[in-house]
């Protein structure tokens, strides 16, 4: 069977080696399961020990896809089979996939991913934690949770708080698509290369004089990255972040409100964007309005341990199990959420899906 992840390392003029991840799933976009999260994450924490080791790259097989999520349709059957339990497949990989997440986070050596193509939900996750993050002009970045009864999670309550303005709020609401140019604007990704730059990239990597120094090596993959850099494209966000701030400024009732009131003479990005949030799960959209409150007030590790909940919780009280169903499973595109809008949405309902199951008990992540 083939790998779902492929590992090697790339030798250096300086006898130090380059880690490179490869996630290799094409024909799935490589969209990340348990058993990858676990390959990832044994292979990364070896690296992050090896002295040889001078960087990590993490990337995607194919043209089409860096990583386009996780593998939400296991997550669905796990959730459909014991429905209303938070002890289910759903629980143990959003805890490892957070651990991962984490790890990268906090690697300390470089670690640059190549966010070429689709870079979607837990692919995001991987690339937000990386010390160097690159996009291309194919690339398509986003956080569709709200599609499928979910929000932006992996970490996700920790980047998109960090964003300028209400962009983050913007992304989560919307599932807005961005290009390189956004990416940059909003912080997702650091250096935009071209897509036919990456063999000539790793060439030059490989002339790098890498240190024992990991403050070193992040300057050299600076400099390396520095001297490629490409002039980005318009970015909508920035463009029009005055018009995203007065969209998504105040109670979530209100948003609500303006996005309704746009119209056709209203740039065609902002009616995609109005159509996907109003079209989402209304329970999603209550929670991501939630998240962007409390974003900036929790450190990294505090933002994993409070998603942990809310995900699970999701996939056992919440509309993910209809959104997947509706998306991906019967493809009707017709979800019946459980209540029909934001309005509608009780707020005891809120409560049970933003409180920890792990109420006085050891929360999974403790040990991050």
């Amino acid at each position: 069977m083939t790998q779902k992840v492929v590992f090697q390392t790339l030798g250096t003029a300086s006898g130090k080696q380059i880690g490179v991840a490869t996630l290799n799933v094409e024909t799935a976009l490589n969209a990340l399961d348990l058993d990858m999260v676990r390959a990832l994450t044994a292979q990364l924490q070896a690296w992050q020990t090896d002295d040889d080791i001078a960087m990590v790259l993490l990337d995607g097989a194919g043209e089409k896809a860096f990583c386009a999520g996780g593998d939400v349709r296991a997550l669905y059957q796990a959730s459909k089979e014991a429905p209303g339990s938070v002890d289910t497949l759903a629980k143990v990989f959003f805890e490892e996939e957070y651990r991962l997440d984490y790890l990268i986070h906090e690697f300390g050596k470089p670690f640059m991913v190549w966010g070429d193509g689709i870079v979607m939900g837990g692919g995001l996750g991987l690339m937000a934690g990386a010390s160097h993050r690159i996009a291309t002009e194919r690339s398509r970045i986003a956080m569709p949770e709200i599609t499928i009864g979910l929000y932006p999670d992996v970490g996700g309550t920790f980047f998109l708080a960090h964003m300028p303005e209400k962009i983050g709020l913007f992304l989560g609401l919307t599932a807005f698509q961005m290009n390189g140019a956004d990416a940059l604007f909003a912080g997702t990704a650091n250096y935009l290369l071209g897509s036919d730059d990456k063999e000539p990239l790793l060439d030059a990597l490989a002339e790098v004089m890498w240190d024992d120094d990991d403050t070193v090596n992040h300057t050299r993959l600076t400099e390396v990255l520095n001297a490629r850099n490409v002039p980005a494209q318009e970015s909508f966000l920035k463009t029009n972040m005055d018009t995203i701030t007065a969209l998504c400024t105040g109670e979530l009732e209100d948003i609500v409100r303006r996005f309704e009131a746009l119209s056709s003479q209203d740039a065609p990005q902002l009616i995609r964007a109005r159509d996907t949030f109003l079209a989402g799960s209304p329970i999603s959209a209550h929670i991501i309005w939630h998240q962007a409150i409390i974003g900036d007030e929790l450190s990294l590790d505090n933002c994993f341990h409070w998603e942990l909940g809310v995900s699970v919780n999701c996939c056992a009280h919440g509309d993910f199990v209809e959104g997947v169903r509706a998306l991906l499973i019967d493809k009707d595109r017709t979800p019946k959420w459980q209540f029909a809008d934001v309005a509608s949405v009780p707020q005891e309902v809120l409560v049970k899906l933003l409180t920890s199951p792990w109420q006085g008990q050891t929360h999974p992540l403790n040990n991050l």
